[in-house]
């Protein structure tokens, strides 16, 4: 049976007009989860399964792409079968697929691509490629059934930290980016230099809550005047500075004011910038998104200069800050709407851009 975007685009019109329910199964193996859901109408989940390597990692120190990739291969048939009888849907049943292509850890990728290929291919259905981080911004539409375009999104996770314009569904606007150590990336690494071990963000956010975030004067980097971009490298070589200089003094190490000290430093930068832009674009409502918008000091920090600016805030519950496919099933609803399908040559891409477009597919 020959797979064709157009007639796929012709069976969606149809389905539009129709005002069908739209129900998609979901793969997400960007890293070291993964995940399989079904979601329907992009905004209600029937099913998110995720199957975390965390204490497969944990002995490393982070993740190992070779082993993320070959437990993905082994645990993925599992996840997809267990996302289907948890929804009660079976792949009748199904009106698509989408797949996280990028970015990420390309084995790990192109585990979970060939999976939605070969299940597209069978099922003759479209399959939807999503940015990773268009489903990290998505997953705010499950967390608010009511939230709409425009607003603006600060991205943050362990790889990536972005502050997004959304436009429209699918259609951003990158406003800054990191420009070395994103802001989890940079959890992580003090979090291993003060021996809490991985993944770093939850275990600094929980050690910050016993120490005082104004004990070290660590420097908050804002770049230029008019930059909406990030840098932790300077931070974090900060703080390393100031515990080998403790170390060689002979001085105590309190690592509960180190965690909260960092964390501040951190947070601040983040919120600053994100409300900054929001005032900018003239948006009513700002949203977080990625594995850091789960840290409490960087919610408590949003909510406050979000409420003094009058400003609207909204983020996902934690299960849906980290790598989850329920994201990757909303961004793919509103992609499937405007027709925006892939074939089966659609190949990983481990250093995507987010320069998505409506109508381009």
């Amino acid at each position: 049976m020959k797979y064709s975007i157009g007639e796929m685009k012709d069976t969606i019109e149809e389905n539009k007009n129709r005002d069908k329910e739209i129900i998609l199964m979901a793969i997400e193996t960007s890293c070291d989860e993964t995940s399989v859901a079904i979601v329907k109408n992009g905004r209600e989940v029937l099913s998110n399964q995720i199957y975390s390597q965390i204490d497969i990692h944990q002995q490393f120190g982070g993740v190992v792409p070779e082993v993320a990739s070959r437990n993905h291969l082994e645990k993925i048939p599992h996840i997809i079968e267990a996302a289907l009888e948890e929804s009660k849907v079976s792949y009748e049943d199904l009106d698509g697929i989408a797949v996280t292509y990028g970015p990420g850890l390309v084995g790990a990728l192109l585990v979970g691509l060939s999976t939605a290929k070969a299940i597209a291919y069978g099922l003759h259905i479209p399959l939807i490629g999503v940015h990773h981080i268009d489903g990290h911004i998505a997953a705010n539409y499950i967390e608010d059934p009511h939230l709409e375009p425009p607003f603006v999104c600060l991205v943050a996770s362990g790889g990536h930290s972005h502050l997004v314009y959304v436009k429209d569904y699918g259609e951003y606007e990158v406003l800054g980016r990191t420009r070395d150590d994103a802001a989890g990336e940079a959890f992580d690494k003090i979090a291993r230099a003060l021996k809490l071990g991985y993944p770093g963000g939850p275990l600094i956010d929980q050690k910050a809550k016993e120490g005082n975030s104004h004990a070290i004067e660590f420097p908050r980097s804002y770049l230029e005047g008019d930059s909406y971009d990030f840098s932790f490298s300077g931070l974090k070589s900060s703080v390393l500075n100031y515990l080998n200089s403790c170390k060689m003094k002979g001085k105590e190490i309190v690592v509960e004011d180190v965690a909260a000290s960092f964390q501040q430093a951190v947070v601040e930068v983040l919120a600053n910038k994100t409300i900054k832009a929001a005032l900018e674009k003239k948006v009513d409502k700002v949203c977080l998104a990625g594995g850091v918008a789960a840290n409490s000091a960087l919610r408590r920090a949003m909510k406050d200069l979000a409420g003094k600016n009058g400003l609207e805030l909204g983020y996902p519950s934690p299960i849906l800050c980290t790598d989850n496919a329920a994201m990757i099933g909303a961004a793919g609803y509103y992609q499937y709407r405007q027709g925006n399908l892939k074939d089966l040559y659609l190949n990983a891409v481990p250093n995507l851009p987010l320069i998505l477009k409506k109508n381009i597919g």
